[in-house]
């Protein structure tokens, strides 16, 4: 029953990602669903979507929470952790055990955060077409049951349907278009931390619940992520239509 509830999920993911595949489609909020649904099929805490910006450091583009460790944990990334090293090699990196000696001495800044933030298991995963490495997806456990091959053969396969989202309707050729989009997703995450802080600041409550207040209104009304952080940024449109987010217990 397990195995076709998750055969399920993964279709209707599949399905998500066709539909969205259109001349002016949400790449951000894709990705967001993206990150999500990992949580969902490979039964792990968290994951995240790191893309590399034009000087090759891996930003953060999509998690799939927005607690504030977890996005500092994914940013820590960019300059040490597997999300690097998986970046750099083009080669997934799989059931890294957090607690090893070995990897706190390889991570002395990534792994004791990893741990304080409650996980001991963690996986990378490059986002690669053919020869083009842009990023990474980064999946953390808390719990020690390693992921098996059809786990990772999984991962592998969200991953690569996150490369060709963000590549497709592009000539692959053309680094400085390929270069100008990425830039212009990693801009559009930074519009949306903007946005959280606001709202989450306006409403007294927390930057996840903020967001999950916005995006579900985004959603709801048809409008690209980007957008309406911009304009709420800009002062044109009136946040007090958005739904209050519910109240944490």
């Amino acid at each position: 029953m397990i195995g076709m509830i998750r055969e399920q999920r993964l279709a209707e993911t599949f399905m998500e990602v066709a539909d969205s595949l259109t001349d002016d489609f949400d790449v951000l909020d894709l990705l967001q669903r993206l990150s999500t649904r990992c949580v969902e099929l490979l039964d792990v805490s968290a994951a995240g979507l790191l893309l590399a910006d034009p000087f090759g450091e891996l930003q953060v583009v999509a998690a799939s929470d927005e607690h504030t460790r977890l996005l500092e944990l994914f940013a820590l990334q960019h300059d040490q952790g597997p999300c690097v090293e998986c970046f750099r090699s083009g080669t997934a990196r799989t059931n890294i055990d957090l607690n090893s000696p070995i990897t706190t001495a390889s991570w002395p800044r990534f792994a004791p955060r990893a741990r304080e933030t409650g996980y001991v298991t963690t996986h990378a995963i490059p986002l690669r077409l053919r020869d083009r490495n842009i990023g990474a997806l980064n999946l953390f456990q808390k719990t020690p049951h390693r992921l098996g091959d059809n786990d990772i053969a999984l991962a592998k396969a969200l991953a690569g349907v996150a490369t060709i989202t963000i590549l497709q309707q592009r000539t692959l050729e053309q680094s400085h278009i390929e270069t100008t989009q990425l830039q212009a997703a990693l801009n559009s995450r930074i519009l949306v931390e903007q946005v959280k802080g606001i709202l989450a600041e306006r409403w007294s409550t927390s930057p996840d619940q903020a967001f999950f207040a916005f995006r579900s209104y985004a959603r709801g009304h048809r409008l690209r992520l980007a957008d309406f952080a911009a304009s709420i940024i800009a002062g044109t449109f009136d946040t007090a239509t958005i739904p209050l987010p519910p109240s944490e217990s």
